[in-house]
C-alpha cells in the first residue's frame, strides 16, 4: 500500500491542494510504521515544494 501511496503522491504532486488531500487520505489507510516511513519519503522528496503542506498533514 506504501508503494501505491507514493506513486499516487508523485502523480499529484503538480498541484498543492490535491497532493494534501492525497495525502491526508493515505495517512488515514496507513498504520503507524508505515506513516513514520511515508513523512520520511515526503519531506525527502517535496520539502522544498510542501513543507507547509507536510507540517500541516504530519503534525495533526
Amino acid at each position: 500500500m506504501l508503494k501505491y501511496v507514493k506513486s499516487i503522491l508523485i502523480r499529484v504532486s503538480f498541484d498543492a491542494i490535491l497532493f494534501e488531500k492525497e495525502l491526508r487520505k493515505a495517512i488515514n489507510l496507513l498504520v503507524n510504521d508505515e506513516i513514520e516511513i511515508l513523512k520520511e519519503w515526503c519531506y525527502q522528496k517535496f520539502k522544498q515544494q510542501y513543507e507547509p503542506v507536510l507540517q500541516r498533514c504530519f503534525t495533526t
